[in-house]
This record gives structure tokens, sequence and C-alpha cells, in this order.
């Protein structure tokens, strides 16, 4: 099979190759997908993950992408819940070749049903960004109707999605990002919209909910801005600035059957939409990955027609 695999660490697109791969085979609890589509994330190969096994022995050159759709190809030894020929969307392990390429083996409890009518273009958009709004609003940071929520990133794959599931939650949305990034928030949710380079985050006032995708300074400012008994949530690492009488949450994604399937069901009934910026085939994904020009939303490689 063909598999986009990354060998160093040199950034960009320079350690990246479209190779010759061995299908993979399902161990006990696995199955096999037959890629049709593969979200990627472009911090990938920043990953520890992307470089050891849980062992911590290397295991470059590894095939990246994490977030597939598809349809199971093989079941493993024990493995239930799912069947052959099923559409499913998810999360591929962080340790193991991930959703660029031809086929993935993934633990089946990391996978949910697809439903016939949601193309696999924007299944596969869905898995990273909606998992990681989802837990961190309701989850993490526990959002109530009434609540107001500061999204930073408000135009990204991630903060698109916060933005909407915290104003159908019934919450105050206001999201940052720079001035081009402006029409693209209000757009998908946000109900005020801060610019990062000319306002001044002091005049949000007071949150009750941060979502922090940037960290620095940015962290640091938010979390002045948290009410008492309010939440800072970050998915960028260890948080560096708590709230004065407030928690602070750094978290990693993890997958959710149940999650998914609340996520996708939006999706069906026209209550979120995906952002969705490029789309490649994987023979021309190294280009789509490269960061230069590559447009603001999820990058999605096409593996099959």
């Amino acid at each position: 099979m063909k598999a986009i695999v990354v060998t160093d660490r040199a950034g960009g697109t320079a350690g990246v190759r479209l190779v010759e791969r061995p299908e993979p085979g399902p161990a006990i609890n696995d199955v096999v997908v037959e890629v049709h589509a593969s979200g990627w994330v472009p911090t990938e190969v920043e990953w520890p993950s992307t470089w050891t096994d849980r062992a911590g022995r290397g295991r470059a050159p590894s095939v990246l992408g994490h977030e597939v759709a598809g349809v199971v190809s093989a079941l493993g030894y024990g493995t239930t819940g799912l069947s052959v020929g099923q559409r499913v969307f998810g999360i591929t392990d962080w340790h193991r070749d991930g959703s660029l390429a031809g086929y993935v083996a993934v633990e089946a409890r990391n996978l949910a049903p697809l439903p016939g009518d949601v193309d696999f273009t924007v299944a596969a958009s869905l898995p990273i960004s909606g998992l990681t709004a989802w837990q961190g609003l309701f989850v993490h940071g526990r959002l109530q109707a009434g609540q107001t929520v500061l999204a930073h990133g408000a135009a990204g794959a991630v903060g698109t999605m916060v933005s909407q599931l915290a104003r159908e939650a019934g919450a105050h949305v206001i999201g940052t990002g720079r001035a081009a990034d402006r029409l693209k928030a209000l757009d998908f949710g946000s109900h005020e919209f801060v610019d990062l380079d000319t306002d001044s985050l002091d005049d949000v006032g007071r949150v009750d909910l941060v979502f922090d995708v940037i960290g620095g300074n940015i962290q640091k400012r938010s979390a002045a801005l948290i009410r008492p008994g309010g939440t800072l949530v970050s998915v960028t690492g260890p948080v560096q600035a708590r709230p004065e009488n407030g928690l602070a949450v750094d978290f990693v994604v993890e997958s959710d059957r149940a999650q998914l399937g609340e996520i996708v069901q939006r999706i069906r009934d026209g209550r979120l939409r995906t952002n969705i910026g490029d789309i490649a085939t994987l023979d021309d994904a190294i280009a789509a990955l490269n960061p230069a020009g590559r447009r603001n939303g999820k990058t999605i490689i096409r593996v099959r027609p």
C-alpha cells in the first residue's frame, strides 16, 4: 500500500515521504480499516509519540495521520462491536502507524459507526477537532447554559467546533484571532470577536471558561479574566497560568465512541458544520501538508476517491 511517512524532524515536509509499505494486520481487539479519508494535524511531527512507541523505542519512519474515516476490512481476534464492511471513523493510536495510508490497524474501541449519509471527507475532519472541543467544554470545562466562553483560535479547526458547540449549549461566545479571521469566526458561531493584534483582551470583561489553543502570554492574560469558580482549559501542554480563584486543566484528547456519535449526529441534522481547509489526494499529500500556503481549517487527504 502507499503511505505517507516521516523520517526526521527537520520541520515542514523535508522529512516526509510517499512510500510503499506492507498492509497492516489486526492485533487482538483491532480492526483493519480501508482508509477513504484522513485528517492531518500540523503539529504531529513534533509529538513524541510520532517518534517512539510506548516502550520508548524509536519507530521512525512513522506513518502520519491520526483521524480516519473508512470501511472495516478485517477483524482481530476477540474484536466485538464492529463488523467487516462497516463504515467507521475515529482516532488512531498516537504510538502506532496512522491513517495517511491505504489501510490502518486501529483498536476497535477508538472507532464509531459512520452513518451512510455522512461523507468520508467530512467524517475525517471530525475526530480530533470535534472531540477536543467537546471534552474541553463539557468534560473538563463543565460548561453550563448562560456562561461566557473565550474561545481562542476561533477560526481554526478546533476553534470553530468550540464556538458552535458552546453556542448550542446556551453560552455566550467571544472568539479571538487575527483580523482576517473575524468573518469566519462570526460565521461559525462567535457572538463577538477580539483581534489579538489590535484589540485589548482586558476589554473582554469576566468570563467563565477560557478555551486555550495558543498558550504563552495569551494564556496568562486570559487566566486573569476568569471569574471565581471558572476554568481555563488548554491543549498546548502544561498550563503556565492559573486563575486566581478557578481551575486550570490541560488535557490530551481521547477517543470516545459515544461522544463521536453525538458529534456526527449534529453534522447530520445541521447543528454543526465542519471547517475544512485544503483537500488533496494521497499522491499530492506532501504538498498539501506543507505549512506554507495552507489554508485555515482542517487539511484532509482523500486516500480513495
